[in-house]
Parts: C-alpha cells; structure tokens; sequence
C-alpha cells in the first residue's frame, strides 16, 4: 500500500492493482472514500484482492519512488488493473498541460494520466471534476480544465469521445461532488471480480446501480412534495424544490436510500439536492438555494413529468394538503403529529 516493493507483492496474479493520481480538484473524494463505512477501507479492500499501488494521501511513497512506480506500470513490469483519477485535468496554457505537473517528475500530469490509462485494463474518474470537469471547470476556465472523456455534456475531454480501456470500456464516470465511498468501493469491487461490463453504465457512462435512482428516492420530505408543502427557509421541514432550489427530482443518485456516513444526505440537512452527479451542476445559471420559476412554476420540474401535468396535480395536492403537513412544512420541528385512530384494518 505505501508503495514500498516487498519480494513478490506485484507477482500476485490474483491481485487487483490500484493506483489513484489527483488531479486539479480539492481532494474530496479522498476524504469522502475515507468515511467508508468499512471500518477497515484498506482491509475491506484487500478482501477482494485489491492492493492500492499509490495513492497521494493514503501512501507513504514520494517523489522519485511514484515516478518509479508509474514507470513500473508503464513498462508492464506491474500490470495495472485500476487507474483512478480524481480531479479535473488541466491541459492549459495553451494545451502545454504544464500548470499542473508532477511533483517529482517535472512531467504535466495530464500526460501521466493519457499514458497509464493506455496501459490499465480500466479507468475510472473519481467525482464529477475527474468526469465532466466540475468546479475545476467553471468560469473562464482559464486552465483549461476538463474530464476524462466529457467536457461538461459533451463527450471528449481528455482521452477523447471514442476512448476505450484495455478492458473494453469507457471511462468509467463514478460522479458526485463527492461522490459518495460505497459508489467507488462496490464498482471496484465489481470490477476485480469481473461482474461489471458495459451494460452496468448508464448513458454518461455513470455506474448504474447507483445512476438508475433519483436523489428524491427515499427522501424523509417526499410528504410534503406529494401536497407540494413547501419550506420558506433552510431550517423548514418542507418540500424543498418549490423555493429553495433542490433538484432531487432531477439528480441520478441515490444519496436518500445509501446514506452518507451512516445516516445523513443533503436534504436530511436541510441543504438542497444540486444534482452534484450531473453535468454542468456548478454553473446553474442561478443561486443554488433558490428555485427559478416561469409565470410562478418552477422551471426544474421532474425529468419525465409534463408541464401542465405537474400544474395541475400541484393545485390539487395544495388544495388536499391536510393542516398537520402544511403547518409543519413551514417549521423548524414537528408542530402537529399524525392523529392516533383507528385505522379499521385488521
């Protein structure tokens, strides 16, 4: 793990070897894959025969000894199995890749990534600067920054639109900002025991068992969405769409069903979804927290629902809203609890 070449350690034909470089990015992801619910990332890890060459906060080699260890790779002296990268990638100025280089080798970084990912059998971008370029991106972009194979929706970015890995697919898009641990740890998985191929990606190439899911599946205040009770303010309990910007409606990930650090998500916080997997969500042309409207509608609405569909089920659920959920939609705590009653089943 920390890079040291013990005798025989890349011999082992069962391994699953990992390196993970970073990028232009703030090293979230790393932070996020850090609050794994494993107690032991590194152990859980090794149980399905994955080692992690090198990766910049975990491991103890530097300098001269990681040069060593991609050179390694790239000679295929070790067979690289993994190659994560978090962190958009910058190709400026003026396409040199030098405003970012790596420590040690002086060698831009995005050309490191361009040669170890034509050696790994897969390639993965860790979190949605690494994937579509993200916060890294936004702006002017004076760097130049970019994805691995999307800029912002349009495929490209580094690698190219019609990239592949040794092991015959795309680069594989595990978005967020961050993206949550188990959305690395069980793709890794998958992929060291060969049960991941194409058709477990999306359309953007995002793992499916986690893309196929809406942010708003799951959500402790899908009760106050259904009679379109909506919060006034952050600290409310209601809906937050209406007002205050969330997109759970439109975001795929299932951050109200897989909870982050064992029990929370942007909602049960009180911050609104702002659909972190998805491309462009840095640049939304809006605050976050608040929701444009169009003649009084929102102009997020659901992905698969029309317009005046969405128009008319909201003035009925308003109409129908039962008092118990509408006072408390606009308060900081429970105000009125459920009636207890007789529910004539038996």
């Amino acid at each position: 793990m920390n890079g040291a070449h013990e005798p025989g350690f890349f011999e082992m034909k069962s391994t699953f070897k990992l390196l993970w470089l970073q990028s232009a990015g703030c090293g979230g992801c790393s932070m996020s894959l850090l609050c794994s619910g494993a107690r032991d990332l590194v152990g859980a890890l090794d149980a399905v025969g994955i080692r992690i060459l090198w990766h910049p906060s975990l491991s103890e080699a530097s300098g001269g000894e990681v040069t060593r260890i991609f050179e390694q790779c790239l000679s295929g002296e070790v067979a690289l199995d993994a190659l994560c990268v978090e962190g958009a990638l910058l190709r400026g100025p003026r396409g040199t890749g030098r405003f970012h280089r790596h420590a040690g080798s002086g060698v831009p970084m995005s050309e490191w990534v361009k040669k170890l990912a034509g050696v790994a059998r897969h390639t993965l971008a860790i979190g949605s600067c690494a994937a579509w370029g993200g916060v890294a991106a936004a702006g002017e972009n004076v760097t130049d920054a970019c994805g691995l194979q999307y800029e912002a929706d349009q495929p490209g970015g580094l690698l190219g639109a019609n990239w592949k890995s040794r092991g015959g697919l795309p680069v594989i898009n595990i978005a967020g900002c961050p993206c949550h641990p188990d959305w690395i740890t069980e793709t890794l998985t998958a992929l060291a025991l060969g049960a991941f191929g194409m058709q477990d990606l999306d359309t953007l190439n995002r793992p499916r068992f986690f893309a196929d899911h809406l942010v708003h599946h799951g959500c402790t205040r899908n009760e106050y969405y259904e009679f379109k009770a909506s919060a006034h303010k952050p600290s409310d309990l209601g809906c937050l769409m209406e007002n205050l910007g969330c997109k759970g409606t439109q975001a795929h990930a299932d951050c109200n069903i897989r909870l982050w650090n064992g029990g929370g998500s942007c909602a049960r916080g009180g911050a609104p979804c702002i659909s972190c997997t998805e491309p462009g969500f840095e640049e939304p042309g809006h605050p976050f927290h608040e929701t444009p409207k169009l003649a009084g509608i929102p102009i997020g609405l659901p992905t698969d629902m029309p317009k005046a569909w969405f128009v008319a089920l909201a003035a009925l659920s308003k109409s129908a809203t039962p008092k118990r959920v509408r006072d408390n939609a606009v308060a900081d705590h429970q105000v009125v609890v459920p009636a207890a009653k007789k529910t004539g089943l038996k």
